[in-house]
């Protein structure tokens, strides 16, 4: 495909990220009122999505559905388009169209390039098969417990080579360690019940690390008044927290964030939980012996993200539309883990190591939350280099929340979860200046075996390009911290600043992205997002090809 090749000129009218988004059907404009479902699916800027589909020399089986769309200040739109062929969704037929204001195609990123076309949709192998053999699949993948499967759904599966007749069975249980819920999306052709992929739905900060020890939100408590209440957090110090008042007092609903809310799970790993309610709106003591200690990190770090995504990328939530997602906190015991499920909109975090160190930290809240806005947006497979790009960025917004939070206990780094002590030795998650520095496996340059690595652990290759846009190679100290980033062939490079390393992120995620990308292409993406932000020829553009470069990304 040919690179769009914006000036400097357009560079300096980008609106950094503006436009509209596009959610089960509904557009949703900035500054417009909301379309019909039947409006967005079938027009957009002019163009209908039919059209748009015969442009695009689709054949006349395959259907495109409006996932999202970005439009920029100089009226260049970016819509992404989920496919169907024949009436059945096509794994990994994702695509984005690039129109400029004029409506005439610049430019089009697609998932897989591959022509979407099978023999029949007819299956020979029945929904009980399949749901036997992805019972077989989960059981191999180490999920124990799989104890119930949802109805099988046949698609086409693109994602991988030439495209297959498929059903797509989603195994639910808990993972080896006996606590961690489990959603196993496992994919097995119609026809044989070969397995063909399988990715995990729910997306974890630790991984595998430790044998620690589901899903379901509160709902609204219903329209009551805003209110101001101070908390005594763990790892932030005293912070402010925006509560609702209750007939008994208050509770621990943000209605400026989205009814944001955090609830109590009493150390069950399933259930709704119940959320946090406090007679004085002041609430924890700093303390994890204190059952609100935990609650008051979790809101604190719910409200930071909302704040850093609402001010510094200009996105109302994690779809973009206004609603904010569950945090839920004490679930399990001693769980040394936190994790993000997107079907029940929800953020759950364990109290760590003897129920004395919540992994309910700044960076880790805004981690998982970013797993939602990835869902939301390039909804980057959770396996493979797709997986550690999905897991990297949820590791640079973390970390660009802890930076805009501007807390002076929780001052910021880029180390993640230095404060959680999940390993018992005062050691962080993930180094991003060097991520071998975990000792754990994690790569600080691409290689051809990257993707066969633990998401957790080829992630190390995106945020190791991240510390180095950010602040460069070398070593140096920074807000107390020393840093010393190598690059693979030696070669010197130089920072552009964190705050123009997360827009270039942000907009090649949400504008370039798909489900599918690798590391070239995300070397390819954030040059595009780079040139579109600052000119092709900006020392900007410059200094992500020589990040890139320095991780052994190349062309």
């Amino acid at each position: 495909m040919s690179p769009l090749s914006p000036t400097a000129g357009r560079a300096r009218r980008l609106a950094l990220t503006s436009g509209a988004v596009v959610l089960t059907g509904t557009l949703l404009a900035t500054g417009a009122a909301t379309a019909s479902a039947g409006a967005a699916t079938e027009r957009h800027e002019g163009t209908s999505v039919a059209a748009t589909a015969r442009s695009l020399g689709l054949g006349a089986k395959e259907r495109l559905v409006v996932k999202d769309v970005v439009k920029d200040a100089d009226g260049t739109v970016h819509t992404r388009y989920e496919r169907t062929y024949a009436g059945l969704p096509v794994l990994g037929g994702d695509l984005i169209v690039h129109r400029a204001a004029d409506g005439a195609v610049a430019d089009v990123t697609k998932a897989v390039k591959t022509t979407i076309k099978v023999a029949s949709v007819t299956p020979k192998l029945t929904p009980t098969a399949a749901k036997s053999a992805a019972f077989k699949a989960a059981k191999a993948a180490k999920t124990t417990g799989a104890a119930d499967a949802e109805a099988p759904r046949k698609v086409i599966w693109a994602a991988k080579g030439k495209p297959v007749l498929a059903y797509e069975t989603v195994v639910t249980g808990t993972r080896h360690d006996g606590v961690t819920p489990s959603r196993l999306r496992v994919i097995t052709d119609a026809n044989t019940g070969r397995k063909l992929f399988e990715i995990q739905l729910i997306n974890d900060i630790a991984g595998g690390i430790t044998p620690g020890v589901g899903s379901g939100a509160a709902g609204p408590v219903g329209s009551r008044a805003a209110a101001a209440g101070t908390g005594l957090s763990q790892y932030s110090g005293t912070v402010g927290l925006n509560t609702t008042t209750s007939s008994t007092g208050y509770t621990l609903v943000d209605s400026v964030r989205g009814g944001s809310s955090t609830v109590d799970l009493k150390h069950r790993t399933s259930g709704k939980g119940a959320v946090f309610t406090d007679a004085d709106n002041k609430w924890g003591t700093g303390s994890p012996a204190d059952n609100q200690t935990a609650a008051v990190d979790a809101a604190y770090g719910a409200a930071q993200t909302w704040d850093f995504y609402k001010n510094v990328l200009r996105r109302n939530g994690i779809k973009n539309d206004g609603r904010a997602p569950v945090s839920r906190v004490h679930y399990g015991k001693a769980y040394q883990n936190a994790f993000w499920d997107d079907q029940s909109f929800t953020i759950t975090y364990g109290d760590g190591a003897n129920n004395q160190h919540p992994l309910t930290q700044l960076d880790v809240a805004g981690h998982e939350f970013s797993h939602g806005v990835t869902s939301a947006t390039a909804n980057l497979q959770y396996s493979g280099e797709s997986g550690g790009l999905n897991e990297a960025t949820s590791d640079i917004f973390g970390t660009a929340v802890e930076w805009n939070a501007k807390n002076a206990q929780d001052q910021g780094d880029y180390l993640l979860g230095e404060k959680i002590d999940i390993f018992g030795n005062g050691k962080p998650l993930r180094y991003q200046d060097k991520p071998s520095k975990d000792g754990r496996g994690s790569a600080d340059y691409w290689s051809a075996g990257v993707g066969n690595l633990d998401v957790h652990y080829s992630s190390g290759v995106a945020n190791h390009f991240f510390y180095l846009l950010s602040e460069g190679s070398g070593a140096k100290d920074i807000n107390g911290v020393h840093y010393d980033s190598p690059t693979v062939d030696g070669s010197t490079v130089a920072g552009i600043g964190r705050d123009k390393a997360v827009q270039i992120w942000y907009r090649a995620l949400t504008t370039y992205f798909t489900s599918t990308t690798d590391y070239r292409g995300a070397r390819e993406g954030t040059l595009k997002a780079a040139a579109d932000l600052y000119g092709a020829n900006s020392a900007e553009a410059q200094a992500v090809a020589a990040a890139w470069a320095g991780v052994n990304v190349k062309a």
